[in-house]
């Protein structure tokens, strides 16, 4: 009898594993799913060429950092993905780029309803003049996404919460945004981008003006996000862009000249430029 309980324990440790390693292999294997593609897309300012031909692949739940010297185009292009670039008089834009294979610049399409699902963070902290509440508020109200008022407290703690902030502000909802610090005021912004319910979240160096702790907790938050996000990230910091990316893109005078594999661009480059650029010998 113990023998033949020995042999069940045998097998069944020995399925665990087969098990273990097939969900391991499945895990090595799984397909990424793209969810924004740009192909042949140039930008122009006036007789500017301002971005050439640019053929990028952003992946579902991934944060793609977008990486180049100042005027390197890395904005611009961040920009074209939920059309900022359409307020500006002398910018045209050229080439395809789709969301969920939808072309964003179809004539029929709703540009509010698509900033609603490509939400935006900018490089400084931008809170709405109007109460903590409010900021997160705003957005669900015109949006049709709550209306009562037990919806949109419920949408208000789950963003702050969500965002690192609940807990520093929930006795004080009803003041200015713009009276919390650099760091709350960013984390307030991302809390309000994600109370739309975005599929996409855009972050134009949104730690360039905060110090390295208010980074760090930004950092974390970004890590957290992309489970439910995707994100693309613009940074001037090798080590930001290493430390949240899955995959990074080099620019550089308006071209896109490598991309890949966080881990890849930063050890093991193919292009002499992008290694120049990393390894802090120009830019």
């Amino acid at each position: 009898m113990v023998e033949r309980y020995k042999m069940i324990n045998i097998a069944m440790q020995a399925a665990n594993n087969n098990l273990a390693l097939k969900l391991s292999s499945s895990k090595q294997s799984a397909k990424r799913f793209t969810k924004i593609e740009s192909r042949d897309v140039n930008v122009y300012y006036g007789n500017k060429h301002a971005l050439k031909h640019v053929n990028l692949s952003v992946y579902k739940n991934e944060v793609t950092a977008l990486i180049g010297p100042s005027g390197c185009g890395k904005s611009t292009f961040l920009r074209c993905l939920n059309r900022m670039n359409d307020v500006i008089d002398i910018c045209k834009v050229t080439g395809k780029i789709t969301l969920d294979d939808y072309d964003i610049y179809n004539s029929s399409l709703d540009v509010v309803q698509l900033r609603a699902r490509v939400g935006m963070v900018f490089q400084k902290p931008n809170p709405f003049p109007k109460s903590i509440y409010d900021n997160i508020a705003y957005g669900p109200r015109i949006h049709g996404i709550a209306y009562g008022k037990a919806e949109l407290d419920e949408i208000v703690q789950n963003c702050l919460d969500r965002a690192g902030l609940w807990k520093e502000v929930s006795d004080r909802l009803e003041q200015p945004g713009t009276n919390l610090s650099g760091g709350q005021q960013q984390r307030l912004c991302i809390a309000r981008a994600i109370a739309v319910n975005p599929e996409v979240i855009l972050m134009d160096e949104p730690c360039s003006a905060l110090d390295p702790i208010a980074t760090a907790r930004i950092e974390e938050l970004i890590e957290e996000l992309r489970e439910n996000f995707t994100i693309i990230i613009v940074t001037h910091s090798m080590q930001q862009a290493a430390r949240v990316s899955q995959r990074t893109a080099f620019f550089h005078l308006g071209e896109l000249l490598e991309v890949g594999d966080t881990k890849t661009i930063f050890t093991n480059p193919i292009n002499s430029c992008t290694q120049g650029y990393i390894t802090g010998r120009f830019g």
